[in-house]
């Protein structure tokens, strides 16, 4: 094999380290493995579940150890101790958590660390917008997914915890899939990351060959955090959801568009209603069809609509 071909994923290892380096490497702080270390104790972790828990705070010593079950109370104090300054506050009150606690209860609650559930695929009730045939639904490797059995259409595949297949029914879990989907592209379209709320960056991303286009979809956006290196990919239709043109075109038909899930409007989960205008700087078009007529938007590299038109 050549020193050419070879250099690419050489480049790739060296970035793959260099972001393993940089996330160990912390100066003034706990390191990653000191802070999974602290919380890897049952007790440590009910000390965070009873502190959460409590509908007041901060939480008397006396209280928090009443409520976690611990009679030692020098062997309480030291597990109290290590979560003490990085997942607990203490305060002339009591005690409290702080962010980095509530996360790890966070966690725990969504399934992250130790839920690996499956679900049988079911029918949406929603037909496909290119064949027409009942869409399903399917969840996998914490991945929620819609898309066709006939004609293979994907509607949409996205990360969505353990934790929110707990209570819910499929009618349920198909709503909070679309409303987490809306959110998360949301957060992402402001410039937060919903992983790490470090700086994420919009852009438009047109695949050369078919099999490269992520979900179907040739002309896309593709959301990065240049903190955490979370990817977050949809159509260009999926960002105008909120956008006030398009959510009074459809308030002026009698349409809730924020209750109309996302996979039943084919300009959201298809590219045949984008047109691209310009590349540099990029500059699309989109069609929004809706009962006898057509929103016609504008967007440009940064997907906000420049121009908005209507179209018997």
């Amino acid at each position: 094999m050549s020193e050419a071909s070879t250099s690419p994923e050489r480049d790739r290892r060296g970035r793959r380290e260099a972001d393993a380096e940089e996330l160990l490497a912390c100066d003034d702080c706990m390191s990653p493995a000191d802070a999974f270390s602290v919380v890897a104790s049952e007790t440590r972790l009910s000390i965070l579940e009873a502190l959460w828990r409590s509908e007041e705070t901060p939480v008397r010593f006396s209280d928090l150890r009443r409520e976690v079950g611990m009679r030692d109370s020098a062997q309480f104090n030291y597990h109290l101790g290590k979560l003490t300054d990085q997942f607990v506050v203490r305060t002339d009150e009591g005690y409290d958590l702080r962010h980095a606690g509530k996360a790890v209860v966070r966690a725990v609650l969504a399934g992250t660390f130790n839920e690996s559930p499956d679900v049988e695929p079911f029918g949406v009730g929603d037909p496909c917008v290119d064949c027409g045939a009942e869409l399903r639904a399917s969840y996998a490797d914490e991945t929620f997914a819609v898309a066709c059995p006939d004609c293979g259409k994907p509607h949409g595949k996205y990360a969505f915890p353990p934790g929110g297949l707990n209570d819910r029914d499929e009618t349920e879990l198909l709503r909070a899939f679309d409303q987490r989907v809306r959110h998360l592209h949301c957060l992402a379209a402001d410039g937060v990351c919903p992983e790490c709320n470090g700086r994420m960056t919009t852009n438009i991303v047109e695949a050369d060959e078919p099999e490269d286009a992520p979900l179907g979809l040739s002309v896309h956006v593709e959301h990065v955090c240049a903190q955490c290196r979370h990817r977050l990919r949809s159509s260009v239709g999926l960002s105008l959801l909120d956008q006030s043109d398009v959510v009074s075109f459809y308030r002026e038909r009698g349409v809730d568009l924020s209750a109309t899930p996302y996979w039943t409007l084919p300009w959201c989960v298809s590219d045949e209603y984008v047109e691209v205008l310009d590349r540099d700087p990029w500059a699309l078009r989109v069609a929004i069809p809706e009962s006898d007529e057509t929103l016609t938007v504008t967007l440009g590299p940064d997907l906000g609509i420049r121009e908005a038109e209507r179209e018997a």
